[in-house]
């Protein structure tokens, strides 16, 4: 591993602390964008059935702002029940926003880094490059500086592909996760709002 470094040159350290950069942050939105954490099993089920029977108080509203970002927007809406639908409609969008925010945390860096990987790697086959015709003088040709010349252009656009590649999957996978949960988290936003409007109801 070292001797590629040491044959790709000085900018393969740019594309090696990008790659760092970039596994960190996919290794963190994986961990974060699961859909036990953002959207758990049945919390919208049990939230219906405590505002049913009574038992909303405040600890109960504070305990659901911490489970998730789901439980974030419901408990919104159950702090606006005594106003009308599209008053409480507002306020749980307005808190689905804040949510989105946290969602997508890290991933214009990650998408940032799957566009510029190659244009780190192109530069480093410049590099390269200038090293070769570097390598020509009036006596002829530096056999080791055009062997290194040609390494660090290949090096470099190779390893600038390799970070690429995965990283713009990530980033277009997590961006359809997010929508995906934030789709599915204002259908379940809705239901509650219908359930609380057609308790006060009856």
């Amino acid at each position: 591993m070292f001797y590629i470094i040491q044959a790709a040159g000085w900018p393969i350290w740019l594309l090696l602390i990008a790659s760092v950069i970039a596994l960190a942050l996919i290794i963190e939105r994986l961990w974060y964008l699961r859909r036990s954490r953002i959207l758990p099993a049945g919390l919208l089920e049990q939230t219906i059935r405590d505002y049913r029977e009574g038992r909303i108080d405040n600890k109960t509203i504070a305990w659901l702002e911490g489970n998730s970002p789901l439980g974030a927007v419901l408990a919104t809406g159950l702090q606006h029940s005594d106003v009308s639908r599209d008053n409480m409609r507002e306020a749980m969008e307005e808190t689905g926003r804040s949510v989105a925010l946290q969602m997508e945390r890290f991933l214009t860096t990650i998408g940032t880094i799957a566009t510029l990987a190659p244009l780190m790697g192109l530069f480093g086959t410049v590099v390269g490059m200038i090293e070769i015709f570097g390598s020509q003088s009036a006596t002829g040709t530096n056999p080791a500086q055009l062997a290194h010349g040609i390494s660090v252009a290949l090096y470099n656009t190779g390893f600038g592909l390799l970070i690429a590649m995965p990283t713009l999957i990530f980033y277009r996978h997590f961006r359809a996760l997010v929508t995906s949960f934030l789709i599915e988290m204002e259908r379940q936003s809705a239901r509650l709002v219908d359930a609380i409007c057609n308790s006060r109801r009856s």
